[in-house]
């Protein structure tokens, strides 16, 4: 008798990723920092500057199994468009920054608009989605006005923070060091930036300097959502 050949059994559907987690009531409109019991902090870089910079800040913090947070300006995605997936894919979270990272809480209304809905067509476009969080461009806080623009553009929540590493000033990696270790503490929301030598070299100290403290990076989704 003839022998059937058998029949080859269809591959499993991949199984979808996890949703975005659902963030806690009651959080106000703009963020500074997480809960301050616990032992996690987030760690936030302004993403803009040399791609190398980038990659090897991101490749340190996932060396040190850390995820951070990069709120992107949509220029620097024009010019570096695969570091949308290279952040995502690494675990971490990617927000928007505005459009050419000028002084958003003085623009007009209809400028700052489109300094943020020009950033999210672009993180749409590469990701398929916006990303949570805004943050103002060379601002720690949003003006009401900004806060309201971005709650239009389909961010409820903005992102500042409470541990400023002045790394933009380009101190030195140890005076960048010392600024962040100085001051975090659990719950902290810590602003850094792409972009700058001293930032690179002094993640592997500041990430040291967590963990002999019990601290944990995560992304900001992760900090308010534990």
């Amino acid at each position: 008798p003839s022998v059937r050949a058998p029949v080859p059994s269809r591959p499993p559907t991949p199984s979808r990723p996890p949703g975005p987690r659902a963030l806690p009531a009651g959080l106000p409109a703009q963020i500074e920092h997480g809960p301050r019991k616990g032992n996690a902090v987030a760690l936030t870089f302004h993403g803009q500057g040399a791609r190398k910079s980038a990659t090897a800040l991101l490749a340190e913090a996932e060396r040190a199994g850390a995820r951070v947070t990069v709120l992107a300006v949509g220029a620097w995605l024009d010019a570096e468009p695969q570091m949308a997936r290279r952040i995502l894919d690494g675990g971490h979270e990617l927000g928007n920054h505005t459009m050419r990272h000028l002084d958003i809480c003085k623009m007009a209304p209809k400028a700052a608009a489109a300094e943020i809905t020009q950033c999210a067509d672009r993180l749409r476009r590469l990701t398929g989605g916006i990303g949570r969080w805004f943050r103002p461009s060379r601002a720690r806080l949003a003006t009401d006005g900004v806060v309201r623009l971005a709650r239009r553009a389909g961010y409820p929540h903005v992102l500042s923070y409470d541990v400023d590493s002045l790394d933009f000033t380009d101190p030195g990696a140890e005076a960048v060091r010392r600024s962040v270790l100085g001051a975090v503490r659990p719950g902290s929301v810590v602003s850094l930036h792409f972009g700058h030598a001293g930032t690179v070299a002094a993640l592997p100290a500041i990430l040291d300097g967590l963990h002999r403290r019990g601290l944990r990076a995560v992304t900001t989704t992760e900090l308010l959502t534990r």
